[in-house]
Order: structure tokens, then sequence, then C-alpha cells
């Protein structure tokens, strides 16, 4: 079990705690959620479970767990937890801190439908394949960006989600996706 790690507190600093679950089984998969298209912030787009912390939370780690057991019933008693990564900043001033897990094989996720379309499992095989990665356009309240990601059925993967997955999988695996990973604005807003 990692060390807890409390929020720091900071002045204009929000934080939050996402779950990178990994299948415990013969060919791991990574879980996912697709925040629902009603939403205010990040509609639609491919996401780890997670959420803001908040003070019953004893630690980050705590944050990750319960906002995971609330979006996709996935039962903190499930989950062995191997690491709690190092905090990165979004462009929206959320410091988040991936926390790192391993789930059994077989179980049922739930969607929270209030909050998201789907629940969905990718192969870790299709991540590490160069050919799932790609280029496209996403148009966000902000302008239009044109951003590395991966394509897995009809889910575009991109972001800070798919920073998170390049990131680790290069520090496991030594993964390059071999494409071009900054995101350029080609729309302001």
């Amino acid at each position: 079990m990692p060390a807890n790690h409390q929020p720091r507190g900071e002045a204009g600093i929000r934080e939050a705690a996402v779950l990178i679950a990994l299948t415990d089984n013969d060919e791991p998969e990574m879980i996912f959620i697709k925040r629902a298209e009603h939403l205010n912030s990040h509609s639609g787009q491919v996401a780890f479970p997670g959420g803001m912390w908040e003070p019953d939370d004893m630690d980050l780690v705590d944050t990750a767990l319960r906002e995971s057991e609330e979006e996709i019933a996935l039962p903190s008693a499930e989950v062995i937890v191997l690491a709690a990564l190092e905090p990165r900043l979004t462009r929206f001033d959320v410091l988040v801190t991936p926390i790192v897990g391993i789930v059994p094989a077989g179980l049922t996720f739930v969607p929270e439908l209030s909050e998201l379309d789907a629940v969905f499992q990718v192969p870790l095989t299709h991540l590490l394949a160069p050919s799932s990665y790609t280029r496209s356009l996403f148009p966000t309240p902000v302008g239009t960006y044109d951003a590395p990601c991966i394509i897995y059925d009809q889910y575009l993967i991109w972001g800070f989600t798919y920073r998170l997955i390049v990131e680790i999988l290069h520090e496991v695996f030594g993964f390059d996706p071999g494409i071009d990973q900054e995101s350029v604005e080609v729309e302001g807003g």
C-alpha cells in the first residue's frame, strides 16, 4: 500500500484522484469511463474513474476508490492499490493524483448514468500497439484542438487521460507510440 497522499491545500488549486485500474487476468485490461454527453464539463470524454477530493476522504487514495465505487460500482475492497503516482496539473488547474491498482478479472461494472454514458475496458495489448495511435480534431468550449489520441472501438481517448496512458506505458514498458505528442489549438475560443 502506498503512503497516504493528503491534499496539499495550495490556494487556488483543487485536488482530485483517478484510479488507473488493471484487470488481473492473463491479458490485462485497463478500465475507462465515458463521461455523459449532458454534462457541462468534459462531456463525452473518455477518462479514468475518479474525481475531486472531499473533506471526508482520508487521503487521495480514498478519493480515487470512493469515486470509482460511486461511478462504476467497483467495491473498494476489490482493489489492490499498487502505487500513488506523482500528481499532474491539468490545464484547468486541478492537481490530479493517479492511483494504480489491480482488480479481479470478471467484475461487472455499472455506470452511474447521471455522470457516465459507459464503462469499458481496453486490452493492454491494444494500448501497446502503435497502430492504435493517431491524431484527430477535438472541439472544446475554449477552441478546437488537433491532438494525439488512441482509438478503441467507438472511443477516442485523448487529452489528460491520453497523456497519463502514454507516460505510464513509457515508464513501465519503454513504449513510444511513434507520433507527435503535442496538442495544437487550431481554432481559438
